[in-house]
């Protein structure tokens, strides 16, 4: 008689990766273990020998879940400005810079801004095969105010792209329709910015620049009953909400509207506020700081980043990418050198890029090593853990349990 052990011990799974150290989403594991895949799912690690119908050797290097980049504008604002041009970066721009993150070990990618339409139809192109690229995540447009950021700021004098790349809102129902109209769609989160335009008494002064961009805009904050629309109707809808924010009063405004998270956070200066800290915690916020954008124009950033991650709030890796400046697929590993550089821990670092980002996400199947999640992993010859710069040292990145990029 076979013993159920014996059963065990036979198994052949689809794919192995033998003699690896693991860094799990959360943690370094001590030792080497071997990890199968069968389809597109992770289904063991193990300290004992695993048997693979296809086998990697490691060769004691690591192995993590896919790196997840939370905040990218994919496509190129500064070319895309009527359909002829639009046509032209998807057929000759758009399958190039998709697989320019698989090649830099991003398997998630998570768009925040771009034109509903056009990412949603990539997205499904990219879910249906027909299309190689990281799994991709849309909001669609991102929701402003009337003449708010970016429809008078990046797209300012590109009429076409801002009505598609951006929607201006006027009122509550506004919102709230727009909101509805994404969620139809089927996005997977909604992104609201906050500072974008509707004047308010007493609002704070700050004005928009960036040395990609030939404007200098001055913006205030949403009205609070906008804000609120906008996150009521999106939790109604069951989509994460998370707001554009750059100072601390716009942050907690948008905390204290039910926002559940915070994309760029504080950039225009210092954190003063404690109680701001201990409202992220209360609230459960992730906290995504985009220093890839940020770090060189605004000389507080880091610092902020530091007391973030001192007091225990969530951070996910969000790069705010967008064209015109480095690459695709570098820029997300630049940003986890900078939250390095700005005082987070390598691993911190590590854990806002794989399990904090795909919390950002909700999507809980993505940003683990472990039996049962998808098994989008990336193989590296070298320790992050100990330097980060190591997470340049790719080997094999796996999608959905296929290898799709093999540098060996």
């Amino acid at each position: 008689m076979i013993t159920e052990a014996e059963v065990r011990d036979a198994a052949t799974y689809d794919l192995v990766i033998r003699r690896a150290h693991v860094f799990d989403g959360h943690k370094a594991h001590t030792g080497l273990y071997d990890v199968a895949i069968n389809g597109g799912e992770i289904a063991a690690v193990s300290a004992e020998p695993l048997r693979g119908g296809k086998e990697v050797d490691a060769a004691e290097g690591w192995v993590l879940p896919g790196l997840i980049d939370t905040h990218i504008h994919f496509y190129d604002v500064l070319a895309v400005s009527d359909p002829a041009s639009m046509r032209t970066f998807e057929e000759n721009e758009l399958p190039g810079r998709l697989d320019l993150f698989l090649q830099h070990g991003i398997t998630t990618i998570k768009s925040v801004g771009d034109p509903t339409a056009g990412i949603l139809e990539t997205r499904a192109k990219i879910a249906a095969g027909t299309l190689r690229g990281p799994r991709l995540l849309a909001t669609g447009c991102g929701i402003t105010g009337r003449d708010g950021h970016p429809a008078a700021t990046v797209f300012d004098g590109n009429p076409w792209a801002r009505a598609r790349f951006t929607g201006e809102i006027d009122s509550v129902q506004q919102m709230r329709d727009l909101v509805h109209h994404l969620a139809d769609r089927k996005v997977d989160a909604i992104k609201l910015l906050s500072e974008g335009a509707c004047a308010r008494p007493g609002s704070p002064t700050y004005v928009w620049q960036n040395a990609a961009f030939p404007v200098a805009v001055e913006l205030v904050r949403l009205p609070l009953d906008f804000l609120r629309a906008g996150i009521e109707t999106g939790h109604e809808r069951g989509l994460r909400v998370t707001v554009h924010t750059t100072q601390q009063v716009a942050a907690r405004e948008a905390i204290e509207a039910g926002a559940d998270g915070l994309e760029h956070g504080v950039t225009v200066e210092p954190i003063t506020d404690r109680s701001l800290l201990d409202l992220m915690l209360a609230h459960d916020i992730t906290y995504t700081p985009t220093l890839w954008a940020h770090d060189a124009i605004h000389p507080d950033v880091r610092g902020n980043v530091r007391k973030v991650a001192d007091a225990g709030v969530s951070i996910a890796l969000g790069s705010d990418t967008f064209s015109g400046r480095g690459l695709f697929g570098a820029n997300t590993l630049e940003e986890a050198e900078l939250m390095v550089a700005a005082g987070m821990t390598p691993v911190q670092s590590l854990v806002a890029a794989t399990s904090g980002a795909a919390r950002q996400c909700v999507r809980p199947d993505l940003g683990a090593v472990a039996p049962g999640k998808r098994a989008d992993l990336i193989v590296l010859t070298a320790d992050p853990t100990q330097d980060i710069s190591n997470l340049r040292e790719l080997s094999m990145t796996i999608l959905n349990g296929r290898i799709v990029v093999d540098k060996r």
